[in-house]
């Protein structure tokens, strides 16, 4: 065997160990919600970033700090209110004073942002132009403030909770932000033995001790190491049938012509085939299965495919297209 990709393989199975503490880390603190704590780990391989959606009290906030806790990185959290500014997010100048020669000067003073796990918490409940002050933050990791660029610290993550738009004093993210989510999460509610388990651990003296198991420089590596997941021609060629197959401008599929408003765009494909890599990858596996696309693939185009106001009066969703779509196309063919 090439010594190369023994070493990888060697390097892989380490990681992957980190990944598994990182995992039982979490889960002292966090009952179930085990679909929920992979999706954001694939996030964290991929380099994405998430948007977490669920009603009030399902430990969205505690489940985001809680993964920080166990990452040896810095960790902000930003609470989102109609009347947060643009500014308290990014940072503004202040004037200074230089004692030494009298002169007086604007320094930037970084805001929150400045951190590579940023929790932007209940971020429906501010307007769009604050929501939009982390739209070049999530593209390009790096911030513009009077015609001066400062590049963000890698890794860095925006991991943004909402509660359902239908809510009162909500403001719904605008379709381009959105697509600047890697995953979009849906949280439900617990189950029976869960939500029980949930109720003894969370009402005693009790407290878990959290240790920090995985560094940023791991994470990183990591991020490398899944763009070098191969996946086959075939599986991308289904990728793209499935992504050209949301638009109902072009495709020849009724369900999706009858209900779908927008379909994709690439970035979906891109998003599609980056996060089934990084799940391989978190499962110790070194090549990109049908079963990954196919895993991914909702959170990946819940928030990319927009159906029409027909099928929301019918309650049919983006991830019902979604569903029937992975029906309907076939590998290879």
């Amino acid at each position: 065997m090439d010594k190369e990709l023994v070493n990888i393989e060697e390097e892989v199975t380490v990681l992957t160990e980190k990944l598994q503490k990182l995992r039982k880390e979490i889960g002292k603190v966090i009952t179930g919600q085990e679909e929920t704590i992979e999706q954001l780990l694939i996030t964290f391989l991929a380099g994405g970033h998430a948007l977490l959606e669920g009603v009030p009290g399902l430990a969205k906030t505690l489940m985001i700090r809680t993964l920080a806790q166990a990452i040896d990185l810095n960790f902000k959290r930003i609470q989102f209110t109609p009347d947060l500014m643009p500014s308290d997010i990014i940072g503004t100048e202040i004037l200074e004073e230089d004692y030494s020669t009298g002169k007086k000067f604007f320094k930037f003073n970084k805001g929150p942002i400045f951190s590579n796990i940023i929790l932007a918490d209940e971020i429906n409940r501010t307007p769009p132009k604050t929501q939009a002050a982390l739209l070049e933050a999530m593209q390009e990791f790096e911030v513009t403030y009077s015609g001066k660029t400062y590049q963000l610290d890698r890794p860095f993550f925006i991991l943004a909770t909402q509660n359902p738009i239908e809510q009162s004093g909500t403001f719904a993210l605008p379709e381009a932000q959105q697509d600047r989510f890697l995953l979009y999460i849906k949280i439900g509610y617990p189950t029976e033995s869960e939500e029980t388990m949930i109720l003894k651990n969370t009402t005693g003296v009790k407290k878990e001790t959290l240790y920090k198991v995985i560094s940023g420089e791991d994470i990183i590596r990591l991020q490398q190491l899944v763009r070098e997941v191969p996946i086959s021609d075939d599986l991308i060629t289904y990728v793209s049938k499935v992504i050209r197959a949301t638009r109902p401008e072009t495709t020849t599929n009724t369900y999706v012509k009858e209900w779908v408003n927008w379909g994709a765009g690439p970035r979906a494909g891109q998003a599609l085939i980056l996060t089934a890599k990084a799940r391989a990858l978190a499962q110790g596996r070194l090549a990109v299965t049908l079963d990954d696309l196919q895993y991914v693939a909702k959170p990946v185009l819940r928030h990319r495919v927009i159906v029409n106001f027909r099928a929301e009066s019918e309650g049919i969703t983006s991830d019902d297209v979604t569903h029937h779509l992975l029906k309907a196309i076939e590998v290879g063919k």
